[in-house]
């Protein structure tokens, strides 16, 4: 089915208009499958095209490292179920996500087997420049991170009800926690980022392996 040219998506029979609806539902979260029978595409082509959307979100997100500046980092808990009396770290049948959050930048977002601070270490390890002033909570497994070459690593006590002091804080990265656990927030949001992130830019989703 040729359907006209495509700047976004070069050497592709999708048009651009039909692209740009693919990205609205891809960002609304809808499945390939979904989207497709919405769209009328093949659900091959369904596919294809989200693939190759995640790739190019994943090598734009590895391109802004590593942050720089006054970062925060934490770690949330997504998924339905929740084990009785079992909540934040250690909660059964929960994804752990670990994020950075640069101050007036982005954030950096990767999941994670769990909290330990080998893990932790591994995942901060060439994400965050080592000049950066690191914010975190006490969790013991951000211990050491000045060792490791970083530069000052503030820490709030949330244990003892301790929220932020002056500049120290991760209200950032939990706002951001927040932000994408709230039904609607992320499909608004991202659409909107993604159409922007596109606009202007060819994103080479031509047929490779």
């Amino acid at each position: 089915m040729s359907t006209g040219k495509n700047k976004y998506y070069v050497r592709s029979h999708i048009s651009e208009k039909l692209f740009r609806r693919l990205i609205r539902l891809f960002a609304l979260d809808l499945t390939a499958s979904e989207a497709a029978a919405m769209t009328g595409l093949s659900v091959r082509s369904g596919n294809t095209v989200y693939l190759k959307l995640r790739r190019q979100m994943a090598r734009w997100c590895e391109a802004q490292n590593p942050l720089a500046g006054e970062v925060e980092v934490d770690e949330s808990y997504f998924g339905p179920r929740r084990v009785r009396g079992k909540r934040g770290r250690g909660a059964g049948g929960k994804t752990i996500v670990f994020g950075i959050f640069q101050r007036n930048g982005y954030v950096y977002t990767q999941i994670v087997p769990d909290c330990r601070r080998k893990t932790l270490r591994q995942a901060i390890l060439g994400r965050i420049s080592l000049e950066s002033v690191i914010h975190s909570d006490g969790w013991s497994g951000y211990d050491g991170l000045v060792d490791m070459g970083y530069q000052k690593h503030l820490r709030v006590n949330h244990e003892a009800h301790q929220l932020a002091v002056r500049k120290n804080h991760v209200n950032g990265i939990e706002s951001f926690w927040s932000f994408a656990t709230t039904p609607g927030q992320v499909q608004r949001h991202t659409r909107s980022h993604l159409c922007s992130s596109f606009k202007g830019n060819r994103i080479s989703l031509q047929s490779s392996s």
